[in-house]
């Protein structure tokens, strides 16, 4: 989301100050030669955005690029592969082929393990089922992220995503308590659920609820040893039209209020996008004190 600032524009949680966007205009520039994966990195080691263990924020920085771009503020060079914009459909494989048809009880499906996408094969067969069984289909989750391929046993039972957590959500940052200030300063500790699959030929009561147990529990120390912090609390949006939240619910997810059915660059209120759920699971017992800086 890019919103005019009094000191710069903000792009992926990031206030870029003019003396900023002016350096970035020059350092594009000064060699023709950079594509957009360079520049990316060479603007982090210029701004300073890095991640709690040091590494680049570049992802992130790409993101905001291209955003920056668009409202005219920086001339990127032209992509050099595909569109630019990561709206590459995925391929289609056997791997993503559907399978015979499981009627099982959690219980009777053995051991749930969520495995952490690793490698490109794995991030290839992601990519492919959240956008062939996905109802909002495949898009890169923005910024730090953990993807996971559930499995039981050997079988494969679906997909989940989780990335950059809503920049500003009225109902989560009043159910928080946090100033403006502070969402600022820990937005990072919140993480978004973007994608949830269960695949559709899986019919098996109360595994979506057991699976989003199992992620609770396993992500924070995954999150951790990826990006060296832990997060605090998970939310995610639930279309009211489509969907009851039935799942959330029943892992213990809170329901603390709906969207406003305005998408999050839709500064001027001219866009109309369902209206959504709001469900948010804390982490641990003082998440309001780590959020609000208190601890």
């Amino acid at each position: 989301m890019s919103t005019p600032a009094r000191a710069g524009h903000r792009y992926c949680g990031r206030v870029f100050t003019p003396e900023e966007l002016r350096s970035i205009r020059e350092l594009i520039a000064d060699d023709a030669r950079h594509n957009r994966a360079e520049l990316s990195r060479l603007v982090c080691d210029l701004v300073g955005w890095i991640r709690p263990d040091g590494q680049r924020k570049d992802m992130s920085c790409r993101v905001a690029m291209l955003r920056m771009h668009r409202d005219g503020l920086i001339e990127l060079p032209p992509p050099r592969k595909g569109n630019g914009n990561g709206r590459i459909r995925p391929q289609r494989s056997l791997l993503g082929e559907p399978g015979e048809p499981v009627t099982a009880s959690v219980g009777q499906l053995g051991e749930l393990t969520l495995l952490p996408v690793k490698g490109q094969a794995d991030s290839r067969l992601w990519n492919e089922l959240i956008d062939r069984y996905h109802y909002l289909g495949y898009q890169p989750l923005p910024g730090a992220q953990m993807r996971y391929l559930v499995f039981a046993g050997s079988r494969m039972l679906g997909a989940m995503g989780f990335g950059a957590c809503a920049w500003k959500v009225a109902a989560r940052d009043q159910f928080i308590g946090w100033t403006a200030e502070e969402r600022v300063e820990k937005l990072a500790l919140v993480v978004n659920n973007a994608r949830f699959l269960i695949l559709p030929w899986i019919k098996s009561p109360n595994l979506a609820s057991r699976v989003l147990s199992l992620a609770a529990k396993q992500l924070p120390e995954d999150w951790e040893k990826r990006y060296a912090y832990r997060p605090v609390l998970l939310e995610t949006f639930v279309e009211m039209d489509r969907f009851h939240g039935t799942c959330y619910r029943a892992a213990n997810w809170l329901l603390v209020g709906k969207t406003q059915g305005r998408g999050k660059l839709d500064r001027w209120k001219r866009f109309e996008l369902p209206v959504k759920h709001i469900f948010l699971y804390p982490l641990c017992r003082k998440f309001r004190e780590r959020l609000r800086g208190c601890e």
